[in-house]
């Protein structure tokens, strides 16, 4: 149902066909929705296939609301949205299967769903009291699951370009990156990779450091550009 949806909001999609200059979407559990080429990609579009083909998976942002219908863009969604969605939906996923392996009813499961099966899971490692609600054996064997399938550490990766054409540029480099999680790749070009339980976290700090690389580099007159 559109109802549930925001105008803003993040969803994920499937191209179902493209007839003209309009794409047509199926939302995932939310209908359909479409996309007009100018909120495909930024810019002229010659070919508009060369973006979005039918059964392309797609990350879109709701623009609009009117009745029953979603008008829906593509070229809004920014690589670090994306990538925060497809995180989310995966530890949702995740979360779910996890769920269904230890809890036998369905209508328990899809009360947990409603309200973020991730976000129960996360509380059910710190509070096993939030487990009431289920049936002593089915809160006993995900206590079990969840005990044996400790949480893996979210991992966020930036790449970005650091120059620097002063005599003494070396120098400010390897002051400026002094990092422990940077590595060189190849002609001026780093990797940043940091780590967390909690992957905003680990974006929130690669920001952090990303934009402390930016400032210190342009102190020194040095050009940064993150990828």
């Amino acid at each position: 149902m559109v109802g549930v949806l925001e105008e803003g909001q993040l969803v994920s999609c499937t191209v179902k066909n493209i007839v003209g200059t309009t794409v047509f979407v199926d939302i995932e559990n939310n209908g359909e929705g479409t996309i007009i080429t100018s909120e495909v990609a930024p810019g002229r579009i010659r070919n508009l296939r060369d973006y979005v083909v039918p059964n392309k998976k797609l990350v879109c942002k709701v623009l609009r609301i009117s009745s029953n219908h979603l008008d829906l863009s593509l070229r809004r969604v920014t690589s670090k949205e994306k990538s925060e969605f497809l995180e989310k939906q995966q530890l949702e996923k995740n979360s779910i299967a996890i769920l269904k392996v230890a809890v036998k009813d369905e209508e328990i499961i899809n009360e947990i769903k409603k309200r973020g099966a991730y976000g129960f899971i996360t509380l059910a490692r710190e509070d096993e009291s939030v487990l009431k609600i289920l049936q002593k054996e089915d809160a006993e064997k995900l206590k079990k699951i969840l005990s044996e399938k400790k949480e893996k550490e979210k991992e966020v990766k930036k790449e970005f370009k650091l120059v620097c054409l002063k005599p003494n540029g070396l120098i400010i480099i390897k002051k400026i990156l002094n990092y422990p999680n940077i590595k060189y790749l190849a002609a001026s070009k780093y990797s940043m990779v940091v780590k967390a339980k909690d992957f905003k976290k680990a974006n929130h700090e690669a920001d952090r450091i990303i934009n402390e690389i930016e400032s210190n580099a342009k102190k020194e007159c040095c050009e940064f550009s993150l990828k």
